[in-house]
């Protein structure tokens, strides 16, 4: 297991599997600058464009879109706002599993923007009605198949559970764009700061197995500790949306 910094882990299966830490990193454009600090500075950009209960509603873009998903109390909130290091950018709710609908926020510079974030609504509360279930996981599973300027999926998912039948679910719902690399995938093992070394080993083990089922050769597929209290992962998880949105521009 080849770890990059801290906690940035390139996991490469036999065969088909190929786990990776993203596109080219922003050094490669300007080698002087430090790739962290160039990405946290884009990343700090984000601003809220617009809110959506429908796909619809969602306006049409050409600009590169990364998708925010995970259950509830996953730490998804959490993550986009330590990621873009603004306090409420991202709201949580009171109650899990009751914000329904898709917020865009958009990144660079004010007038020229140059990326998109959707923040999902969190899916598996068990208190929610089935009902307004159905409804948006139909939402997500359109969302992730045919949003045109869908570009990357950052799915958190709790360190401590592993990946559950939902996640396993939403992943199926993007799996046929993963696996021809028109949409690259980053999973956010969250809330690493509760585990052991042993554990932490253990859980990138588990999710190395579990995303090998979907990668193929032409697949853009990786993964990290992740933890808001102490910074794991942080600069590594902005680096690689940053390349993502530098590949995406320049066509690749």
């Amino acid at each position: 297991m080849a770890v990059l910094g801290d906690s940035m882990a390139e996991q490469k299966t036999s065969n088909k599997a190929r786990l990776s830490a993203g596109s080219a990193a922003p050094a490669a454009q300007l080698p002087e600058a430090d790739p962290a600090k160039l990405a946290l500075a884009w990343t700090h950009t984000a601003r809220f464009l617009t809110t959506a209960a429908q796909l619809d509603q969602l306006p049409v873009t050409e600009l590169p879109e990364i998708a925010f998903v995970g259950r509830s109390n996953a730490g998804k909130s959490t993550a986009i706002n330590m990621l873009t290091q603004q306090k409420r950018l991202a709201f949580a709710s009171k109650t899990p599993g009751r914000t329904q609908h898709i917020n865009l926020f958009e990144l660079g510079p004010k007038l020229q923007a140059n990326a998109l974030f959707a923040d999902l609504p969190g899916y598996g509360y068990a208190a929610v009605a089935r009902g307004a279930k159905l409804r948006w996981q139909k939402v997500m599973a359109d969302y992730l198949n045919v949003r045109r300027s869908l570009t990357g999926v950052v799915m958190m998912v709790d360190s401590r559970l592993g990946f559950t039948d939902l996640d396993r679910q939403l992943l199926s719902f993007v799996a046929p764009r993963l696996s021809n690399g028109a949409v690259k995938l980053l999973v956010l093992l969250t809330k690493a700061d509760k585990l052991t070394r042993a554990e932490s080993n253990a859980a990138l083990a588990s999710a190395q197995a579990e995303l090998g089922e979907i990668t193929t050769d032409e697949a853009d597929v990786g993964m990290t500790l992740f933890s808001a209290l102490k910074r794991t992962g942080v600069d590594d998880a902005a680096q690689v949306l940053h390349g993502w949105v530098l590949t995406a521009r320049l066509g690749e």
